[in-house]
């Protein structure tokens, strides 16, 4: 953990990620696990634990347990890549996470260059574009690391431009996620707020720890 923790400001937890760990990465070229979990519950507090089972595999049996050194190894290799396509490729493709908690893990990190792929905006894109841009909700899925980026390109780009002017990539996301917040609210109230089965959420995997959640359950 780091010392001295201003619990007030870790009570804000989006505050302290942009702050306090976009701080720690920059001058240090790392952050520990406490930091690196903090991001994980931020987007996907089901899914820390077999976040950490994956992160482990990637150690020697004598070192699985120390998930501080596993993540610092981890995040320390980030600031290494060169590019955006380099960082985004080293945690799919050899750390094996998926899409959602990879952007959210860069986003925290380098915020004017990545934007978190999240359901909800591409909920607001596709109500933004209509039938002008493809839809992004099956761009975690696709099976090649090239479809994906290229994917996430368009993403970012229409992030940029469904959002009002003036505002950072980060306030962009952060607009869009609230708009279909409200949007969600304002529906449910007009519908009378009459509670409805919800199917019961897929339990998340290490293989697929982003795994659907139920409504009432998304993070961020």
């Amino acid at each position: 953990m780091p010392l001295p923790l201003d619990y007030v400001k870790y009570y804000d937890l989006e505050r302290y990620l942009f702050e306090d760990v976009h701080e720690h990465f920059q001058n240090d070229h790392f952050i520990g696990a406490f930091d690196f979990f903090s991001i994980v519950v931020w987007k996907a507090n089901r899914a820390k634990s077999w976040i950490a089972q994956r992160l482990r595999k990637h150690a020697s049996s004598d070192a699985r347990n120390d998930i501080d050194a596993i993540v610092r190894r981890l995040t320390a290799s980030l600031y290494d890549e060169k590019d955006t396509h380099g960082r985004l490729q080293l945690l799919l493709n050899t750390w094996g996470f998926r899409l959602p908690t990879a952007s959210a893990i860069l986003t925290v990190l380098w915020p004017e260059e990545f934007t978190v792929y999240d359901v909800r905006v591409c909920d607001e894109l596709k109500r933004h574009y209509g039938d002008q841009l493809r839809s992004f909700h099956d761009l975690a899925d696709l099976p090649n690391f090239d479809d994906i980026w290229q994917g996430y390109c368009e993403y970012r780009k229409a992030v940029d431009g469904a959002a009002p002017n003036g505002l950072s990539l980060r306030d962009k996301d952060r607009y869009l996620w609230a708009r279909s917040a409200a949007r969600q609210l304002e529906e449910n109230i007009t519908t009378g707020l009459v509670p409805t089965r919800r199917k019961k959420p897929v339990r998340p995997t290490a293989d697929n720890p982003n795994a659907p959640r139920a409504a009432a359950d998304l993070g961020r």
